[in-house]
């Protein structure tokens, strides 16, 4: 069988492999991609919501400096290029919970680390149908990107522009050699592992660890065109009056079933923050990629050094991988070193100490 060339191979096509697959597809490569799209649970469902200021205590993200600017260029880009629409920025509204917090974000707003996402903070009830006495925290370079059609409109490029095999990896059928990458008929100078909590047996010594997210759809008559987000987020849904809320994290159950208990913290939690009616319509689950140092996964493989993975975007796809969907493929054309916060050399000692 005569063999057909591609420039790299992508294992996986969720929202890591699809930033892999847009930086490779600008450069006029010719990539393959290997993806069952029914097992990117994780890409799917999440509300892919992004957000510069996080957490319990709300600081800035990790490299929020770098990460935001680039995904609002990125995602604009691939909109254009595709014709679709996914990429929709909108504020962020968290409410106080004291006059403490307040003085505390009085503070922060006078910050040149924090003031460049602030759009306003407010001391009294900004919004009636929202429990917010205290007023609140409104943020900007916020939003969400809706993760189906992004995924659909990315998957839809690769087949005009390159290859695409609608499977899982057959591992037998990959064959990894100094001089290059051969996949059943097809032969590669490189390939790029991107497959989430599904670990390749490649890279499979690296700490992947599986984060269950639960998320409800509510409908509710609730109308401005903002993000609310304390102690769940409620992100716009598509459809007028629908909204996401989520999300749980579980790292004891790894299945992909929707379970009644979150379906109960959520609703608990959602009562916290609003003031309105919300009826249930729905409720999702999926498996995130995460790390024990909540870092990405970049890097070459310590042996085959034809092979890459690009994993482990946890809670943050949505702003993390295109940055360093950049960064690796310039780490793939040997041109500046990996950030060690996330090169795979942190972890490779397990590979030497692993069994074979």
């Amino acid at each position: 069988m005569i063999a057909r060339q591609v420039d790299y191979i992508i294992v996986g096509q969720g929202l890591a492999g699809s930033a892999v697959a847009v930086q490779l597809l600008r450069q006029g490569k010719r990539i393959l991609v290997i993806d069952q799209p029914s097992r990117n649970n994780s890409s799917r469902i999440a509300a892919g919501l992004f957000n510069p200021i996080t957490g319990r205590k709300m600081v800035k993200t990790w490299m929020a400096d770098t990460l935001f600017p680039y995904l609002f260029s990125f995602y604009r880009a691939v909109e254009e290029k595709t014709a679709q629409k996914f990429f929709y920025p909108l504020p962020l509204y968290r409410p106080f919970l004291s006059v403490e917090e307040q003085n505390e974000w009085m503070g922060k707003s006078a910050s040149p680390a924090y003031a460049p996402y602030i759009e306003k903070i407010t001391t009294a009830s900004t919004f009636p149908a929202v429990a917010d006495p205290f007023g609140g925290l409104l943020l900007k370079q916020c939003g969400y990107l809706d993760t189906e059609t992004y995924l659909e409109a990315v998957r839809q490029w690769i087949a005009q522009e390159g290859e695409f095999l609608q499977e899982d990896l057959d591992e037998q059928a990959l064959t990894l050699s100094a001089d290059g990458v051969r996949y059943r008929q097809y032969e590669a100078s490189r390939i790029i592992f991107c497959t989430g909590v599904h670990a390749s047996e490649t890279f499979r010594w690296l700490p992947v660890k599986p984060l269950k997210g639960e998320m409800i759809r509510i409908r509710a008559a609730f109308q401005p065109d903002v993000i609310l987000n304390r102690g769940v987020f409620m992100v716009p849904a598509g459809a007028p009056g629908e909204w996401r809320v989520g999300a749980t994290y579980n790292f004891q159950d790894a299945s992909p079933d929707v379970t009644p208990q979150a379906c109960a913290e959520l609703v608990e939690r959602l009562n916290e923050l609003i003031r309105f009616p919300a009826e249930v319509i729905g409720q999702i689950a999926g498996v995130r990629p995460t790390t024990p140092d909540r870092r990405p996964l970049l890097g070459r493989h310590p042996q085959w050094e034809l092979a890459f993975v690009f994993n482990g975007m946890g809670t943050k796809g949505v702003s993390l991988t295109p940055y360093f969907s950049e960064v690796l493929i310039r780490a793939v054309l040997n041109i500046p070193a990996i950030n060690k916060e996330v090169d795979i050399e942190r972890y490779n000692v397990l590979y030497w100490t692993s069994p074979k």
